[in-house]
């Protein structure tokens, strides 16, 4: 099983894949504001579920530079890693969110409940992306 992480400044996303690792299944959303708090969750949550391995989405600009979220972003997964003892791989979020709100408006939900699940969303379209992506995915 592989997971997948949205990370967001107050929700964080978190899919999970099904056990053959070819589509995204279940996925939430953490409401934590605290980074630490934040990687004891989900070391929690590893240590019951048990991935092969983590994804946290590394938010690329469109021209493919990297800003201040995605140095952040490769900070968290660092610190997931060496605390969780799992290993941790970047995957381009590009696009995500505005898909997850497509996604989430085409549906019917009202704009309310939609920004409570678009980092769920998020996360099973970072991690549907990188098992679509197959054995390219590992380059």
């Amino acid at each position: 099983m592989i997971m997948a992480l949205d990370l967001g400044d107050t929700r964080t996303g978190v899919a999970f894949s099904d056990a053959t690792e070819l589509l995204a299944g279940r996925a939430y959303s953490i409401t934590e504001y605290h980074k630490d708090r934040l990687l004891e969750t989900l070391c929690q949550t590893i240590a019951q579920e048990k991935p092969r391995l983590i994804l946290v989405g590394l938010p690329t600009n469109m021209d493919g530079t990297q800003g201040e979220r995605a140095l952040g972003s490769r900070e968290f997964a660092r610190r997931l890693e060496e605390k969780c003892q799992v290993p941790v791989k970047l995957w381009d979020e590009r696009m995500t969110s505005v898909m997850a709100n497509r996604i989430l408006s085409d549906a019917g939900k009202k704009r309310k409940k939609q920004r409570q699940r678009v980092d769920a969303v998020a996360a099973s379209l970072i991690l549907q992306s990188y098992l679509d992506a197959g054995p390219s995915r590992e380059n």
